[in-house]
């Protein structure tokens, strides 16, 4: 492997997805690839999380390979405007919504809310689910700080953000498979860190719902024009055959015609000959 080629198990991004599916695409219409192929390739393309998982999907295809990893910063940088500098609201905690509790129960934050700094929140016996996917940052970093007794609380975020799992687990554990995939410029950096005992802490990367209906439409789409383009090309082949199959009607008809000449040149055996010579026998 190259210095410049990504590691195997750095998670891939959604635009490193489409752009090897924008490859299978190109191979499909190439001809490169069949239909079964391409869908085939194109299933595992889309449930792909890293590098490794995505690069034998066009190795034996031209221009195959995603594009190298970026450096993972240990210092955020400066938001270069966009999307999340819109979603970097600043300001202090107060008014925000800053601890939850769950006691033989449940609770939840998501949606359209503002993450504070600090989130603080406790599952004992329960669940609970924090849905960073549409949220607002009070600041480029915040730290969830999440403590699961005999329960388990999931933190979602969305992709391009920096997940830092500093957590520790007794007899439980912290999921850290969100770690270390690089941040988007401007995203915050969110850090999860508390306990969990005999319990769980979850950190799931999910497209927020918006998107996620956008791309499945977008898949909808492209099945339904590889449908239409695989009836064109039935209706296409089928209208050949016809042609080929009147051709060679038309050709073995004159076959017929000009071996009937051949062996009866004064045609006499044809009907109209035998009607012109009865007047004569007679």
């Amino acid at each position: 492997m190259t210095d410049d080629a990504p590691a195997p198990d750095l998670r891939a991004s959604d635009a490193d997805r489409e752009r090897v599916a924008e490859v299978l695409r190109d191979a499909l219409a190439e001809g490169r690839l069949d239909m079964e192929e391409f869908q085939e390739r194109l299933d595992a393309t889309y449930q792909a999380r890293t590098y490794g998982e995505l690069a034998p999907v066009t190795r034996d295809l031209p221009a195959s390979g995603t594009a190298a990893a970026p450096a993972l910063s240990l210092a955020k940088d400066p938001a270069a405007g966009g999307g999340w500098a819109d979603r970097i609201v600043g300001g202090d905690d107060s008014g925000m919504s800053t601890w939850a509790v769950a006691v033989m129960s449940g609770f939840q934050r998501k949606g359209r809310w503002t993450a504070p700094r600090r989130f603080n929140c406790l599952a004992f016996w329960g669940g609970g689910e924090i849905d960073l996917r549409e949220a607002n940052f009070a600041d480029r970093e915040i730290v969830v700080n999440a403590v699961a007794i005999m329960g388990g609380i999931d933190v979602i975020v969305p992709p391009g953000v920096e997940v830092v799992v500093r957590g520790v687990g007794i007899m439980g554990g912290f999921d850290h498979r969100e770690e270390g995939v690089p941040a988007e410029p401007g995203a915050p950096r969110v850090i999860v860190t508390g306990l969990a005992f005999w319990g769980g802490v979850g950190v799931q990367r999910k497209l927020p719902r918006a998107q996620r209906q956008r791309l499945r439409e977008e898949r909808r789409r492209e099945k339904q024009a590889l449908k239409e383009e695989r009836r064109r090309e039935h209706l296409e082949h089928a209208e050949e055959q016809r042609r080929e199959h009147l051709d060679s009607a038309e050709r073995h008809r004159r076959e017929l015609e000009a071996s009937r000449h051949l062996h009866d040149p004064l045609n006499l055996h044809s009907p109209r000959g035998q009607h012109e010579r009865r007047p004569e026998d007679g």
